[in-house]
């Protein structure tokens, strides 16, 4: 499976990041691959300020337009994230389209961004987003894929959650900042694909300098004995990489983590 990871600055224009994300799409389809992955927010400011002025309720412009390229093109689309709203509630939503440009699966984060690092960045995403209350998993022709965003690949449960589900590879659009981007992002991806002996792929927007909210960028794609197969730099770009899912199956038989687990020994306290 051959999956493009779409590295996209972001402006205060939804118009034009709609039309830079199917625009490099299109670029990116002439690699003849099977699915483009877009970042979080990437048709919104990472501003808590923004998200309403830039939602749309299910079934909006942009996602239609997703879904039109998709089947235009022939590719899967994990359409990054969104503002969703439903009623009086606002979601972070990624919406995923197969090749007939379907709807297959939608996932509203469910581990809302809520953090002050001393002498770093605070940020409280809860103060505007609603949590989402599931772990998603798809179907395509190459296998299952699980889908989350961003802070839900820190919680090793949500993670552990797809993959005995059936997922060969975690999809993750997502928008570290400066604070927590050089200390965990890569730590992270590699750490969830060696633990659940499966692909990892973090798709993140552009760096600006400018901005109120600065991605750290480095989208990643990291196979399941945790090495790391492409990562960007904080530039637009496009990284592309094939994922070769009779590798799980090998590296599981090698080192059989899945069957040794001993689940009657874990126990979580809330």
């Amino acid at each position: 499976m051959k999956i493009a990871l779409i590295q996209m600055p972001v402006v205060a224009d939804k118009k034009a990041n709609l039309e830079q994300a199917v625009s490099r799409i299109r670029d990116a389809a002439c690699q003849h691959i099977d699915m483009a992955v877009l970042p979080e927010m990437f048709c919104s400011p990472y501003e808590n300020s923004q998200f309403w002025h830039f939602s749309e309720p299910r079934g909006g412009q942009v996602q239609q337009a997703m879904s039109a390229l998709a089947k235009e093109l022939g590719i899967y689309i994990v359409a990054g994230s969104l503002p969703e709203a439903e009623g009086e509630k606002l979601y972070n939503t990624s919406f995923v389209y197969d090749r007939t440009g379907a709807e297959i699966a939608c996932h509203r984060k469910a581990h809302l961004f809520d953090i002050d690092v001393v002498g770093g960045q605070r940020f409280q995403e809860s103060e505007t987003l609603s949590a989402g209350d599931k772990a998603t998993v798809f179907d395509t022709e190459f296998g299952k894929l699980g889908l989350c965003i961003c802070f839900d690949l820190r919680f090793q449960e949500l993670a552990m959650t797809m993959g005995q589900a059936g997922a060969q590879a975690i999809i993750c659009p997502a928008a570290f900042n400066m604070t927590t981007g050089p200390a965990h992002w890569e730590v992270m991806f590699r750490g969830r694909a060696v633990d659940n002996q499966l692909y990892t792929i973090g798709v993140a927007p552009a760096r600006d300098e400018t901005a109120s909210y600065v991605s750290y960028g480095n989208s990643i794609a990291v196979d399941p004995w945790g090495t790391v197969m492409c990562r960007g730099g904080g530039e637009a770009e496009t990284l592309v990489a094939t994922l070769e899912f009779e590798k799980c199956s090998q590296i599981r038989q090698q080192l059989p983590i899945l069957k040794a687990r001993q689940t009657k020994l874990y126990k979580i306290l809330n």
